[in-house]
């Protein structure tokens, strides 16, 4: 086969072929995860779905690997998403996240069982809690009593278009003076000793699950159940359009995995790239070195 002046052989362009399969594959690799609910995991377990849901109502995102970047954005046309996070926000991170929320964006914080994301609110000045104990529901369920049916919703701009929600092993909200948003049918029971059976301690109730509260200029969206965002339970009713309702009413969405394990090597060199003009001038230097390099090459050979 012949490319240009010269002559290849079948054992180059396999070995060329190999390693572009390798280069793709390694690529595809190191710019994915398989964190669950993260931003770049697409399977059904990840959170990439936020950031689709947010492309089809045109809102640019933008996914955080450090809280100064809250400072970047305007806050009133911004919504952010912390979902379960792995570690604690430090006095000055959670600083700048509460600036933010005050000068006019939407801080939606998703948990169920881990401590940070009270601990966040705390700092935050935010009233509501995430209870941490499970919810189960054996009457509005999705299958099981462990994805229980919140089947009463607020009517609120927040919950547009929603007449329920379908939940994967969530706990409820701890309002304490929030609104709510959403609560679970009167035959939902907290699940206290963990063994999927109404016990005779365990009471028969309606329980908050979603709640909204104003800070400064902005408002906290509490959600108990960070499983509602992921890509498999968006398909689930009416979730797809809770997500809407808290995306597409702003211009761009901030998808904080600042505290969270998922570092896909790329990304993060994309990331880095797009925030350093600098970088951008080494790589642009870089990138024409090499075309002005295979010029000279191919017209020393010709």
């Amino acid at each position: 086969m012949r490319i240009g002046s010269r002559e290849v052989g079948t054992p180059t362009l396999l070995v060329v072929g190999l390693c572009l399969a390798l280069l793709l594959t390694v690529g595809f690799g190191t710019s994915t995860s398989a964190s669950t609910y993260g931003a770049f995991n697409t399977a059904w377990d990840g959170g990439s779905g936020i950031r689709d849901v947010a492309a089809d109502a045109e809102t640019e995102s933008t996914v955080v690997y450090n809280t100064t970047e809250y400072d970047d954005v305007s806050a009133p046309e911004t919504v952010a998403f912390v979902v379960s996070p792995e570690r604690g926000y430090t006095t000055a991170e959670a600083t700048r996240i509460e600036s933010f929320v005050k000068s006019g964006g939407t801080l939606v914080v998703a948990d169920d069982f881990r401590p940070n994301s009270n601990d966040l609110l705390a700092r935050l000045g935010a009233r509501a809690r995430v209870n941490g104990t499970p919810l189960r529901d054996d009457r509005h369920q999705y299958k099981t009593g462990s994805l229980p049916i919140a089947t009463r919703t607020a009517s609120d701009p927040l919950a547009r278009d929603v007449d329920q929600l379908t939940l994967n092993h969530p706990t409820t909200i701890e309002p304490n003076g929030a609104t709510v948003l959403a609560r679970s049918s009167n035959f939902s029971y907290l699940d206290r000793d963990g063994d999927a059976t109404l016990d005779e301690n365990e009471t028969l109730r309606s329980y908050p699950v979603v709640s909204v509260e104003r800070l400064g200029s902005g408002e906290v969206v509490v959600v108990g159940d960070p499983s509602l965002f992921i890509n498999s339970m968006l398909e689930r009713s009416d979730n797809r359009a809770f997500v809407e309702a808290l995306v597409g009413q702003h211009e761009s969405l901030l998808v904080d995995v600042s505290h969270v394990d998922e570092r896909p090597p790329l990304q993060v060199a994309l990331h880095a790239i797009r925030a350093s003009p600098l970088l951008q001038l080494v790589f642009g230097a870089g990138g024409l070195s090499i075309v002005v390099a295979l010029g000279r090459r191919r017209s020393g050979a010709s």
